[in-house]
């Protein structure tokens, strides 16, 4: 939940044309041309124009870090990770929506609703977490105390710490005891939630859950927000800087890949293949695989570490218990790799799952390589559909590196190494400040931004704020249009490569400071 999150769609007042470039088909090339010492001057006197615009705190923080395009690598590992565990109907849910700042989370008034995603990516004062909604069991009055605690053990298991939510308007129950005895066994740390606390009356009701043992319970309204940002202070201090639920791998280690895709598709028997051996259970049965397998793997040359995650069956709202823990365990595993490679079924038509798929990737911010299996069984007809298929399904994602292969008798597998590597080398890009403002001001000088509602948007200094995924800051006078933020996307492809990794583009609205 942060102040510079802007809303998507293709929203303009009314009179407004849609963002149209003009052809400029030299860019790149007079971006190549400008010296570094000239790029270097002209983002220094961008840099310092930016002093006469209103700045916050976390602005100048960010500046000071990357302005010379040479700043901190970042974290080292992935974003810890935070478990929302409680009872059915507590407002896990809302608490997260209310977290991240927008509806993600699905809520109904109704026990054990499930969603669609069970981890989302989330910042608090500067700091990466990635938060963990736990639900998918089905209700049933019989042994469910038992149940849920059992299914938030798994979820436990794959957290850094624990926010346990309580309704303080029905105070413990005996399911609330049992998930407090799996969590004093866990050692993880525990922040805990006295959820539906609106007023001076539910402070005291709040005040009965120091009985179930875990300390300070923290009484917030995730309805209305009332006490959620004391709340994520206390998280925050509780959360290590990366997490610790994998080991890390060393600097210069093997690259980590996560195998992931469609049940069935082959993620199994291309993994035997490359390690040259029974190493991963295959069957013809969908969904074998429950939880991932890392093995190490020697591939052109270099090691690599793969993960072989659980097919994702369906939608996890409704998958249950293993399925959607197995859904679970596949989404940690993105988070712990470096690249993934989405298997897909070139023989058949593609499907919502696979595009899904797709997209968990890219919003976990992995580099991607889309591996079409089966590609032997592939006749003339099928390979005209196929690519038309591509271009309407997957045309988001046209930057991604494709392979065909077959995992079956390993035809071209080989392929995937390179593939793999042009998909990092684009993750670990950094771009000079200098560089990308040059690029900035050769853009803006052939395709300026559209006015909108008589004022016209500039762009006033860039900077890569990090990479792996790369992630580039714009300090703007106003808000870019999406149609031309996917302008500026598209040209900074073309321009510096990224070929496989996604590419995040934000902004920081600021306004002229106050003459005094």
């Amino acid at each position: 939940m942060t102040e510079n999150q802007q809303p998507g769609g293709d929203e303009r007042p009314g009179g407004d044309e849609r963002f149209v470039p003009q052809p400029d088909e030299d860019l790149t090339a007079r971006v190549a041309e400008i010296a570094d010492t000239e790029a270097e001057q002209r983002a220094a006197s961008l840099r310092a124009g930016l002093e006469t615009y209103e700045l916050a705190d976390e602005d100048r923080a960010l500046l000071a870090e990357y302005e010379d395009g040479e700043g901190a690598a970042g974290r080292t590992g992935p974003a810890p990770v935070l478990a929302i565990i409680g009872r059915p109907n507590v407002g896990k849910s809302t608490l997260i929506n209310r977290i991240l700042g927008r509806r993600e989370a699905v809520v109904e008034d109704v026990p054990g609703v499930t969603r669609d995603r069970v981890s989302y990516p989330a910042e608090w004062s500067g700091r990466q977490l990635t938060l963990v909604d736990t639900g998918g069991w089905d209700i049933d009055a019989r042994g469910m105390a038992s149940r849920i605690a059992e299914q938030a053990e798994i979820a436990v298991e794959l957290a850094d710490a624990v926010v346990f939510v309580v309704d303080a308007t029905t105070g413990p129950t005996a399911t609330d005891e049992h998930i407090v005895r799996m969590l004093r066994r866990s050692r993880k740390p525990v922040v805990l939630v006295a959820n539906k606390v609106d007023d001076e009356r539910g402070e005291l009701l709040a005040a009965e859950l120091w009985s179930l043992g875990l300390g300070e319970p923290h009484a917030v309204s995730a309805m209305h927000g009332r006490g959620v940002a004391d709340l994520l202070d206390v998280v925050i201090d509780v959360l290590p800087e990366v997490s610790g639920v994998e080991a890390l791998e060393e600097v210069g280690g093997p690259r980590r890949v996560a195998l992931v895709g469609r049940p069935n598709v082959g993620k199994s028997s291309l993994l035997n293949k490359l390690v040259g051996s029974e190493r991963v259970l295959v069957d013809n049965v969908a969904g074998t695989t429950r939880d991932p397998v890392d093995e190490l793997v020697e591939l052109g040359g270099r090691q690599w570490r793969f993960v072989d995650t659980a097919g994702i069956r369906k939608r996890a709202r409704q998958a249950t218990g293993a399925d959607f823990y197995a859904a679970l365990r596949t989404q940690t595993a993105l988070e712990r790799a470096e690249v993934a490679v989405v298997l897909l079924e070139a023989d058949q038509p593609l499907s919502e799952q696979d595009v899904r798929i797709v997209k968990m990737v890219t919003e976990a911010g992995r580099a991607l390589v889309l591996a079409f299996n089966k590609w032997d069984l592939m006749d003339d007809e099928r390979r005209h559909f196929l690519e038309r298929e591509i271009e309407q399904d997957l045309q988001h994602v046209d930057w991604a590196p494709r392979v065909n292969i077959s995992a079956r008798t390993g035809r071209h597998a080989e392929r995937l190494v390179p593939a793999m590597e042009r998909a990092l080398e684009s993750w670990d890009t950094r771009i000079p400040t200098g560089r990308l403002n040059a690029f900035l001001g050769e853009l803006v000088a052939a395709n300026p931004h559209p006015v909108r509602g008589g004022k016209q948007p500039r762009i006033l200094f860039g900077t890569q704020a990090s990479n792996r995924p790369p992630k580039f800051v714009l300090f703007t006078t106003g808000f870019l249009d999406p149609g031309y933020r996917r302008y500026i996307t598209r040209r900074l492809r073309e321009t510096f490569g990224f070929e496989g990794s996604p590419i995040e583009i934000s902004m920081r609205i600021r306004e002229k400071r106050q003459r005094r």
